[in-house]
């Protein structure tokens, strides 16, 4: 017989008899699963306390006498400036041992736990206190079970509180990570403010994270164990916190092991694919259009990249003339378009297989009606005939009119006097005229 309730993991609950915080922590776990109630960690999962004497920094090894697949320590958080706060964070040092562990060991991080705890108490803190990761810090770094940090602060006054150990204890029970994108971070003060708001608005999902403080000390040693550690399948950096050679340096050591590097953007953007379809999507445009890049617009989920083309002088046309509606037009099309140097939009396109006919309809359709309402343009047939009337300096020139402010007043259809004779726009414009062939044109109207 099948039993009726399954728990996917072991999770132990860790808290120092010493710490003030983590025993409010505690008793309104116990105090809430007590009442009853649907809570996902309860629910879903194994769940002891366990109570130490010392303090949690100090707990290397805990994981020999805790059997769990995951490690929860519930505890306080103190700095020099004592402001009311929620955080998250993985143990470990990159330098030396000051506050526990052992140094330059990390202990293994829990991303996609992290990430949730923080949204739930970005949704849940009370009034007035700050949440956010802290970057990578403090012992105990000597265990082999993924472990984090949920943390009150930072004085005797938030340690006590009942709403803050109500609302971390809420934001514990509540988690129910989803898929993420692991990362490893890089710059930022201490509350990692960059990295906070990126997994507050994303996927991204981070797990040891280097100060700015401290990015002397990563050297391919260490990024390597931060990667592992963290599970990481990309990297962030602060760029804005870092001095611009850290950041080269930081650049080519990523290069050098073939990591994958996204800016924020690109984590947002992300986001919306499952990530091995993320993947699929960046392998399609470096093999269409090497050394491009991509933005993603309305395509989310999961399916099979594959390439659309749109008439090259088509996406030329449309973003001389009107490059802000075509790029926010294609913010509501399941598209990725490609950029490479100075040419914003590629006429290549991706977009996933089952919607390809579609699309190339759609952006083409959007194409054209741009063109229609920005520029003297007419349907002929198959084609959208385009004429183009511009100011001509060579023919001003001919005119005996002096390159200087008169110009500017003829290329904005002002006419000018030199000498007694009056100088119109028409009589320094030349007019080009350009037919784009579009089978079906009037289809797409």
């Amino acid at each position: 017989m099948q039993p009726t309730h399954m728990y996917s993991m072991r999770i132990a609950l860790i808290n120092s008899k010493q710490d003030a915080a983590g025993v409010n922590i505690r008793d309104d776990l116990r105090t809430l699963l007590a009442a009853g109630g649907r809570w996902p960690l309860a629910d879903r999962h194994a769940l002891t306390f366990h109570e130490v004497a010392g303090r949690l920094i100090h707990q290397d090894r805990i994981d020999r006498e805790v059997d769990a697949d995951l490690i929860i320590f519930i505890s306080r958080h103190s700095s020099v400036q004592p402001t009311p706060c929620l955080t998250v964070h993985v143990t470990g040092n990159y330098e030396t041992a000051d506050l526990g562990g052992e140094p330059g060991m990390l202990a293994p991080a829990a991303p996609a736990w992290m990430h949730a705890v923080l949204g739930n108490l970005a949704a849940r803190a009370p009034e007035g206190y700050r949440v956010s990761y802290e970057v990578t810090h403090h012992g105990p770094t000597a265990l082999s079970t993924p472990s984090l940090f949920v943390e009150i602060g930072s004085t005797a006054t938030e340690w006590a509180d009942p709403a803050a150990g109500r609302a971390v204890a809420e934001s514990i029970l509540s988690a129910a990570p989803g898929e993420t994108i692991n990362l490893i971070g890089f710059g930022g003060t201490h509350y990692a403010v960059r990295q906070t708001g990126i997994a507050l608005s994303s996927r991204g999902a981070f797990g040891h994270i280097v100060p700015t403080r401290q990015i002397g000390a990563v050297n391919p040693g260490i990024f390597r164990t931060m990667q592992e550690a963290s599970g990481a399948v990309a990297a962030y950096i602060d760029r804005k916190s870092l001095p611009t050679d850290e950041v080269g340096r930081i650049e080519r050591m990523l290069d050098d092991a073939g990591f994958l590097l996204l800016s924020e953007s690109e984590i947002l953007e992300a986001s919306r694919l499952e990530w091995a379809t993320y993947l699929e999507v960046r392998a399609l445009a470096e093999e269409i259009a090497p050394g491009s890049r991509i933005r993603i617009h309305d395509l989310a989920g999961q399916g099979t990249p594959v390439a659309v083309r749109i008439a090259p002088e088509l996406t030329e046309e449309v973003i001389k003339s009107d490059k802000a509606g075509f790029i926010n037009g294609l913010d509501e099309l399941p598209v990725v378009h490609l950029s490479k140097d100075s040419t914003e939009v590629l006429p290549m396109f991706i977009c996933f297989e089952n919607g390809s006919s579609r699309l190339a309809s759609d952006i083409t359709t959007l194409c054209v009606k741009l063109l229609l309402i920005c520029e003297n343009a007419v349907i002929d047939g198959d084609h959208l005939v385009l004429r183009k009337v511009r100011f001509d300096p060579e023919k001003a020139r001919r005119h005996g009119v002096p390159k200087g402010p008169l110009f500017a007043m003829l290329a904005g259809g002002k006419a000018v006097e030199i000498e007694g004779r009056r100088i119109t726009p028409d009589a320094v414009q030349t007019t080009s005229v350009k037919r784009i062939h579009i089978p079906g044109l009037e289809s797409y109207i």
